[in-house]
């Protein structure tokens, strides 16, 4: 079997999704797969080749116009001749799936990675125009799902498949050392961009100082190089320098993450967040914004404390109830760890992309 994913190369949470199931694909016999990314402005040849390096086939196509963009995946997929092609993300999913029907490919299969898209009344009669020659509509949560539905896709054809992780970066051993051993920091892991809350959790580091706390906070991600500057002015005019570190991206987050005792996802709204559940199988104890997606992952007072949306003394309030109570961290991160190791591995994920590839091939419109 031949499998084709087609994905944005803006390295988001739906780029490292589709680059996890090719990997896990790696072990299959008789599969191949082929990941084709869609050009943006940090699509460099370094990244490229660290994903070729991992023995993965990965092509490159145009971004500026998007008949090119599908001229070009046709071109791909005439030539590879896929049996399965997996179109990941808004607007990416769309185009994907363009090329799809037209070089006549059995399986096609739409996978949407946010509640929250800026569908135009044009975009959306675009995207569910491809719906009769559409398999399956995945959303990577429950709450992504109802999204779908809302907007107008076929119940019976959106399914839910929680996006996973590779556990084995997060080994018992990565967590040998005592709770006490690790820093009484704070790490966001996420990158620039609308999506994200940086600004709110800024202010609570800021409240959390009048209070005379003052942890260090780490952010680690790339993104948006306006909204980092914006970020920095903000943590700048709040005289907030000396406590807030920009990590950019980094190689060995799995051992940063291990290394610190909290972690925040503020956000205004996911579809279903990987570097939460990353933070969760290195133990952390786990802030997050209630929203759809995350409320999924966290269940409040057991693995982690959700806080209302963009409230900024809600979210000072949480963290300094950890920071002052080590011991109800340590139990969070604890059964955070757990949940993550029973419930977001990478395999269980994979299994069920198979289900849906194994499954009878719905007459196409």
């Amino acid at each position: 079997m031949r499998v084709l994913h087609f994905v944005t190369g803006g390295f988001s949470g739906a780029t490292q999704v589709a680059v996890d199931l090719c990997l896990a694909a790696q072990g299959e016999p008789g599969m191949q797969t082929l990941l084709v990314l869609r050009r943006k402005r940090n699509t460099s040849a370094a990244r490229v080749q660290a994903l070729r390096d991992q023995g993965l086939q990965v092509r490159v196509v145009s971004n500026w116009l998007h008949a090119l963009t599908v001229w070009e995946l046709r071109k791909i997929i005439r030539a590879w001749r896929p049996d399965v092609v997996f179109a990941h993300g808004f607007s990416d999913h769309i185009w994907g799936r363009r090329a799809a029907v037209a070089e006549h490919v059995p399986r096609i299969f739409h996978v949407e990675h946010n509640s929250r898209e800026r569908y135009t009344a044009r975009r959306l009669h675009q995207a569910l125009a491809l719906e009769p020659y559409t398999q399956a509509s995945i959303g990577v949560s429950e709450g992504v799902r109802t999204a779908l539905v809302e907007r107008g896709f076929a119940p019976q054809k959106c399914v839910a498949i929680p996006n996973g992780i590779a556990l084995e970066r997060f080994p018992d051993s990565l967590l040998g050392q005592r709770w006490g051993e690790r820093a009484a920091a704070i790490v966001m892991a996420s990158r620039f961009a609308r999506q994200k809350d940086h600004a709110t959790l800024i202010h609570a580091l800021g409240a959390l100082r009048d209070r005379g706390l003052t942890p260090t906070l780490y952010l680690a991600g790339a993104g948006s190089a306006r909204l980092r500057r914006k970020t920095e002015d903000l943590v700048h005019s709040l005289g907030l320098r000396e406590q807030v570190q920009f990590l950019g991206n980094v190689p060995d987050l799995p051992q940063r993450l291990a290394a610190a005792q909290l972690f925040v996802l503020s956000t205004h709204w996911e579809g279903m967040p990987l570097a939460l559940v990353e933070a969760m199988a290195a133990g952390c104890a786990c802030v997050a914004s209630d929203v759809l997606g995350v409320r999924e992952v966290v269940e409040h007072g057991r693995t982690g404390l959700l806080v209302p949306h963009a409230d900024v003394a809600a979210l000072a309030d949480a963290l300094q109830q950890l920071l002052r109570d080590p011991a109800q961290a340590q139990a969070l991160g604890l059964a955070a760890r757990q949940q993550a190791l029973a419930a977001y591995g990478r395999e269980h994920m994979w299994r069920r992309y198979c289900a849906l590839m194994d499954a009878p091939v719905a007459h196409n419109g």
